[in-house]
This record gives structure tokens, C-alpha cells and sequence, in this order.
């Protein structure tokens, strides 16, 4: 059963899900109950970065399919405890305030870029680890998953920051506030176009290996990268397409505080 490709495109799809409501709930919570809620709901979370960084190395010389869904729950693993930090406000950037209007282009792309500048190092250190010790293994899912979830969100970001039509910040915890100030709200900017082709054509990539896979964790491992990666695809549409996609979290979610505002979308509303 876990050889079929319409499993593993499922398992991606609930993973995805279920770890990005999971990820807005703690965050929800830790912003209502306040004081030391972010740092102890970080640090109590550090058993999953373990087990992740563990499973990672783990599989990296198996080949059976059990073993690929290991590597790619791994990798997801890591992957959502480097977002919790980021979304608890613990590991961002040295600039935590609102942008200006009216800044020229260089010094509002310095401000921006001062936001994240601590997550996306931590992120980059990760990835770069992460290559220099699994390229050449046997089972490079894990592997590929994080880079996929890594270059999708550099995409993200980009695209955020040059504008979309649809920007939501419905679910930006209390602690990122600010960021929304550095988004851009237009029609198109020339970025999206090459990112939602880069990620069309890794995804028909993806396809047409699962299409001449030989074994059942070939063809798990190339149906999970091509449901990742055309989930990623997914999450820059709906930049732009006028789709309700915050219902899928909205009803398992505490209320925010009254003070939230409820104007804007980030990406990190899609928890990847």
C-alpha cells in the first residue's frame, strides 16, 4: 500500500495540513498566553528538531520505502521546528520595526531583508549541512524535500516582497507584527512568472521519474517530491487567485487576540 503513488501524494497532502495547522495552534496559543510562552513552547519543541536531524541521518543509507517516508517526515521535522522559531519571534532578523512609506527601493529591500536575516542564515547553515553530508547517499528524499521546501520559500518571499494580489495576514503571530509593513500589494511583479514555471517544471520533472521508476520507494519517494513540490506551486497561486484557502486552519485555530489585525496573508500562513 505504501508503494502506490496516490498514497504518498495523500500522506503529503495531510502532512502539509495537519503540520501547518499544528504550527498556527502552538503559535496561537503562545501569543495568548504570553510572558515566556513563545521561549518555553520553542524549547519544549526541541525534541522534534532531534528526531528530525536523527531520522534524516538514519535513512540516508536505507533504501527500502519505510525509509523514505522516514526521510521525508525528517526533513519535515526540521524543516517546522526552524519555522516555529521564526514564527515565535525567537530567531528572525535585527529589524523589528514596521517599514516607512516612501523609502527608496535599496533601503527598503535592506529593511526587509533585516526581518529574516537570522531565520534564512539559520535555514541556509541547515541546507548547506544538510547537502554537504547526504549527497551521493542512497536515499536522498529527505534531502530533496528540504530543498525544495528551502527554495520554494526564498520564491515566497521574493514574491512578497515585489507584490501579489493577495496578501493575508490572518494568521502573522503577534511577535511578527511588522512584517506586513514590508509587503507589496499590486498586480504582478516579474518574479512570480519564473517562479511558478522553476516550480512547473520540477514538478513534471519529479512526475517523469516517478513515471520510470523501477521500485516501490522509487516511486513513494518521487510521488512524495511531486506532491511537495506541486503544493508549493499551489501556495504561490494562491498569491493570486481569490481562493478561501485560510478556512482550511481558520476553524481549528483559538481566537487571536482583539488587537490581531486581520487585513493581510504572509506565506507563513502555509506553514512551508
Amino acid at each position: 500500500m505504501l508503494t502506490s503513488p496516490w498514497i504518498a501524494a495523500l500522506m503529503a497532502l495531510f502532512l502539509w495540513w495537519f503540520s501547518t495547522g499544528a504550527i498556527l495552534m502552538v503559535v496561537r496559543h503562545a501569543d495568548r498566553a504570553g510572558g515566556n510562552a513563545r521561549m518555553i513552547c520553542l524549547m519544549s519543541s526541541l525534541p522534534l528538531l532531534a528526531l528530525g536531524l536523527w531520522g534524516f541521518h538514519a535513512t540516508l543509507a536505507m533504501d527500502s520505502t519505510l525509509a523514505v517516508y522516514g526521510a521525508f517526515l525528517a526533513a519535515l521535522a526540521v524543516w517546522g521546528w526552524v519555522e516555529l522559531t521564526f514564527l515565535t519571534g525567537m530567531i528572525t532578523g535585527p529589524n523589528l520595526r514596521a517599514c516607512p512609506d516612501g523609502l527608496p527601493e535599496w533601503e527598503r529591500f535592506l529593511r526587509a531583508w533585516g526581518t529574516v536575516a537570522y531565520h534564512e542564515t539559520l535555514l541556509t547553515l541547515i541546507f548547506v549541512a544538510m547537502w554537504l553530508v547526504a549527497a551521493g547517499a542512497e536515499n536522498t528524499v529527505g534531502l530533496w524535500t528540504f530543498t525544495i521546501l528551502y527554495f520554494a520559500r526564498i520564491s515566497a518571499k521574493l514574491n512578497l516582497y515585489f507584490g501579489v494580489p493577495r496578501i493575508n495576514t490572518e494568521f502573522l503571530p503577534e511577535a511578527l507584527g511588522h512584517l506586513a509593513s514590508h509587503f507589496r500589494i499590486q498586480r504582478l511583479n516579474w518574479v512570480f512568472p519564473i517562479s511558478v514555471s522553476a516550480l512547473t517544471f520540477a514538478v513534471a520533472c519529479w512526475l517523469e521519474r516517478l513515471y520510470a521508476a523501477q521500485t516501490g520507494a522509487e516511486v513513494a519517494g518521487f510521488a512524495l517530491l511531486s506532491a511537495i513540490t506541486g503544493l508549493a506551486l499551489l501556495e504561490h497561486w494562491l498569491m493570486v487567485l481569490p481562493l478561501p484557502d485560510a478556512k482550511l486552519w481558520r476553524w481549528m485555530l483559538p481566537a487571536p487576540k482583539p488587537t490581531q489585525d486581520k487585513n493581510t496573508r504572509p506565506e507563513g500562513s502555509h506553514g512551508f
